[in-house]
């Protein structure tokens, strides 16, 4: 059935409405298989008739659905050819003639589609984007340009490799000639409308554009056109830096094109700085002179602040090449540096204190996160500790007259003591600041403890303090929190926690952030600097403040607004780990559900419920085997409705979860609920999801086990290895289907297995033809361990594999254990998966009859093998997995891309004999019962294969 573009159009403007939304996007997944689908949303793009809500909707729609359905791993089309060829014919011209907002969104999915196909499939491209550029209408010139720097900017973050350097060599070749062209028509426009608001403020758009594209080019290889004509290129940036109009002096706040072009021309000069000094250096010194003439000529209204961070950013540039940065080693210039650039870009602006005052969300992430790196602050601060870098003594003494001066004025002026502080952390810090801990090394002409002493800490336990002046304390600690010892951090950490009750936003959030950190933090030998029995006495009321602060305001969006208090919840549950059942563990599940209840609704703050789940999943996974609190019926409501309604943001959380219940309690039976979930995970809608897939993978490998007689019973063994089928087939899902295929193959006999067990191997084999890696190998090679470590009572082992693989071909068996299973045991390394071949290669040499009557020689070579591995004997910790729970930096998490796994929740490798505990204990005990039983074969076989030294090492394991 065709698309109704009126019933799309209505439903993408349902997703805009926060009663509507779920149900809307449900609908449109619905709508997303049918024929021309994504043609229809360009339709509705393209319709001027339609609001602008409504295709702004459309094109955010479509480039989703590129990104999903435009090719598969392998690179091939998933739409029709026809569909694919009328995309790229629409598209371009579409985006040139669109709105910005809706430009941008058309430009990612191009920058998709270009991933795939640009430039071989799509080798018209540039050439096509040559002809729609225009001498006189910059619109059509700027959307031309807004598509190139879409492609091109992609190579920015991309290593050098001969594919790349063909794309790129394929639009100098074709663009380049044109870019030179209208890089100086460009300049002749500004020229002839510097009285035209209108015409200069577009053509000066197209300059910045053209700047984009100027590094686009550059950032691989200088490439030759750009090398012949870079004196007449560096003469229009020389220009445009010093460019002044008043038609742009009465804005204050958001950056004019003006702004934009010199804070484009400062990142290309950054770039040909670092990268082309060789070239670019006769220059260096001129355009130094120029940006110190920017910097010091910009006010401090918000609209210069990306240009003056840009500028400063190159000036640290500068200074990283030592021949350039001798310039700076002057005390005379450090200090007027310090004066002019430095002091006015750190100092506190009135701009800030709003922030501070009306945004204070917005001023904590920009202050602490990085977020800021096109702050003054940030860039200021950067270039000041280059120059520290480079001459340690001279800034360290020239930025303490500065330091000084302010703390005296700080006496009486609480912004001054702000900017002493703030020169002071600029200078103390040496190195990467690192989020797990802080300032690692210090300046050696400083002393952080004692600078605390005497000018910090009257600040973090005063009661009239400035809220301002009480952050840069907490800051301060947060900073420095490595260079503290025990003994000091057992006096700083209750006057930090007291700042929890502060009523200002900022102060108390700052204070759940240093909490959360030192809780975190660790020594050089990986112990907690603060661990439970430190944070314990304190625990429950630092929890109940918490949840509080959180659940001030009850809507969706603010409650979730403040992910760091959170992350500090989440901390502290996993340091008090099993005692948090002293600390009204009860209150605490409640406060966890309260919160689900509200945010399920509309989930706005990903990395706010990220820490979210991985606090339940630390109370789960702390408290299931205590008897004292039954978590699971509480949660049952809460994640039946998020699986029911598809809340896409939770689903893979609360599987992770629902998983590791199941896991943590392997002998309980499959609790009652959890039933009526197993339709659900076998049906195909979930898996559609790429991001549900670990995680569903995940809680059907724990439920088969439990659910086994009723999977059997209700004939639903096949519809699992459909989905593991459908798993293998996929290069980022192979690992799941593996999951789901040792989990079944661990828990049916051979007689529920055979209808099915010769499809699995066919699967298997067709799939290690076919250019293997390393890690598939690997896996395969453990699912015929386990298969063959299950011989006796259930039927399975070595001769069941090889009558299966035989009945597909014959001979296959010996060159598949020869060149996969033989080799890659031998790679192993985890100790769980080196203690599965232990166990099956002792299985088959005391249980196998194929290699005792067919594969004589293949019995020999297990049997080395097997002594290889028993060298160094597999040890395998008990229990569910590592007790320290390791957290990665959440900033380089890709929220809503793919999936996210809960530290919790993390399990150790699957250990499918947890009852051998001492493995070479129980080879020889199997091995001397196998002699027995079999009559004496086994030594009668290691008599006659092996050679007299593997026969000695043999010898006692059967002594």
């Amino acid at each position: 059935m065709a698309v109704n573009i009126e019933n799309l159009a209505n439903l993408l403007n349902a997703t805009l409405d926060a009663q509507q939304h779920r149900k809307a996007e449900n609908a449109l997944k619905q709508e997303a298989p049918k024929p021309k689908y994504s043609l229809a949303l360009l339709q509705i793009v393209s319709t001027d008739a339609q609001p602008l809500k409504t295709r702004l909707a459309a094109a955010l729609a479509f480039k989703n659905f590129i990104r999903h359905n435009y090719v598969d791993e392998e690179g091939k089309y998933k739409l029709p050819l026809d569909e694919v060829q009328t995309i790229k014919q629409e598209l371009v011209g579409l985006m040139i003639s669109s709105p910005p907002t809706i430009q941008t969104q058309l430009g990612d999915a191009i920058s998709i589609i270009a991933d795939s196909d640009f430039w071989e499939r799509w080798d018209t491209l540039t050439k096509d984007l040559v002809s729609r550029l225009s001498n006189t209408d910059f619109k059509a010139t700027n959307g031309v340009l807004e598509v190139a720097h879409s492609i091109f900017a992609r190579w920015r973050p991309l290593f050098q490799s001969n594919e790349l350097n063909r794309e790129v060599l394929h639009v100098v070749d074709t663009f380049g000639d044109a870019f030179i062209h209208l890089l100086s028509l460009a300049d002749q426009q500004v020229e002839a409308n510097k009285a035209d608001p209108v015409a200069l403020k577009g053509w000066l758009e197209t300059m910045c554009l053209l700047i984009k594209i100027f590094y686009d080019l550059s950032c691989q290889d200088l490439p030759p056109v750009i090398e012949a004509n870079l004196q007449n290129i560096t003469l229009i940036l020389h220009k445009y830096l010093t460019f002044t109009s008043p038609l742009f002096d009465d804005e204050e706040d958001e950056a004019t094109p003006l702004e934009t072009l010199k804070s484009d021309i400062c990142d290309a000069l950054q770039l040909f700085t670092n990268k082309y000094d060789d070239d670019f250096g006769v220059y260096t010194q001129e355009f130094t002179n120029n940006v110190w003439n920017v910097l010091s000529s910009v006010g401090p209204q918000r609209r210069y602040d990306i240009l003056a961070s840009k500028a400063l950013q190159f000036l640290t540039a500068v200074a990283s090449v030592r021949r350039h940065a001798e310039i700076f080693n002057n005390e005379q210039i450090l200090s007027t540096i310090v004066e002019k650039v430095i002091l006015p870009n750190v100092a506190l602006r009135e701009s800030d204190i709003e922030m501070f005052e009306d945004e204070p969300i917005e001023f904590i992430r920009r202050d602490l996160e990085g977020s800021d790196t096109d702050s003054r602050r940030r860039a200021a601060t950067d270039f000041l500790r280059k120059l520290l870098e480079n001459f340690e003594a001279t800034v360290t003494q020239v930025v303490f007259k500065y330091i000084n001066h302010y703390l005296t004025l700080g006496k009486t002026d609480w912004k001054a003591k702000d900017t002493a502080v703030y020169l002071f952390l600029a200078i103390a810090a040496k190195g990467t600041v690192t989020a797990a801990h802080g300032v690692k090394t210090v300046n050696s002409y400083v002393n952080v403890v004692e600078f605390f002493a005497e000018h910090i800490a009257s600040d973090l336990v005063g009661e009239t303090t400035e809220p301002i002046s009480k952050v840069d304390a907490i800051k301060y600690l947060y900073n420095f929190r490595s260079q503290l010892n025990k003994a000091q951090w057992d006096g700083a950490i209750q006057p930090l926690i007291n700042n929890l009750g502060s009523t200002n936003y900022v102060v108390y959030t700052y204070a759940a952030i240093a909490v959360e950190r030192v809780l975190f933090l660790t020594d050089d030998q990986g112990q907690h600097i603060l661990g439970r029995a430190d944070i314990l006495p304190y625990a429950k009321d630092l929890l109940e403040h918490l949840f509080a602060l959180v659940e001030k305001d009850a809507s969706p969006a603010k409650l979730q607004e403040n992910e760091f208090l959170m992350r500090c919840i989440m901390r502290v549950l996993i340091v008090l780990k099993e005692s948090v059942l002293q600390c009204g563990v009860e209150s605490v599940l409640n406060h966890l559900i309260k919160i689900t209840n509200v945010i399920k609704e509309n989930p706005s703050n990903p990395r706010f419920y990220y820490y979210h789940f991985e606090a339940i999943g630390a109370l789960v996974r702390y408290t299931s085997g205590s008897g004292q609190v039954d978590i699971l019926p509480h949660l049952f409501a809460p994640f039946s409705y998020i699986l029911h309604e598809d809340v896409s943001e939770f689903v893979p959380y609360v599987f992770q979860i629902f998983a590791m219940v199941l896991e943590l309690n392997p002998s309980s039976p499959i609790p009652g609920d959890f039933k009526a979930l197993i339709d659900g995970v076998l049906a195909p809608a979930p898996w559609e999801t790429r991001g549900n897939v670990p995680p569903l993978a995940r809680f059907l490998s724990a439920i088969i086990p439990k659910a086994a007689a009723e999977i059997v019973a209700e004939k639903k063994l096949e519809t699992i290895l459909g989905i593991f089928q459908r798993l293998l087939s996929g290069k980022k899902t192979e690992q799941a289907s593996f999951d789901i295929l040792e989990a079944v193959v661990a828990t049916f006999d051979a007689a529920t297995l055979e209808p099915y067990f010769g499809t699995l191997i066919n699967l298997l084999f067709t799939k290690l033809q076919s250019s293997p890696t390393d890690s598939f190998k690997s896996r395969i090679a453990r699912f015929y361990h386990l298969v063959s470590a299950r011989a006796g009572d259930s039927g399975l082992g070595a001769d069941y594999f090889i009558k299966h693989a035989e009945a597909i071909q014959v001979k296959v068996f010996v060159p598949f254990y020869l060149t996969v299973v033989l080799p890659t045991t031998a790679q192993f390394a985890r100790p769980v998966d080196r203690k599965l071949g232990v166990i099956s290669y002792t299985k088959t040499l005391c249980e196998s009859e194929a290699f005792a009557q067919t594969y004589q020689k293949g019995w020999a070579f297990t049997c080395n093998n097997l002594l290889d591995l028993l060298k160094n004997p597999p040890k395998v910790a008990a229990g569910f997995g590592d007790e320290i729970v390791n957290e990665a930096d959440v900033d380089d998490i890709g929220f809503g891309i793919g999936f996210t796994p809960l530290n919790t929740c993390k399990r150790g490798p699957r250990d499918d004999f947890p009852e051998i505990l001492e493995v070479e204990k129980w080879v020889s005990e199997y091995m001397k019962t196998a002699n027995q039983k079999h009559g004496g074969k086994v030594v009668a076989y290691a008599t006659e294969r092996l050679t007299d030294e593997a026969k000695t090492v043999l010898g006692q394991y059967l002594q």
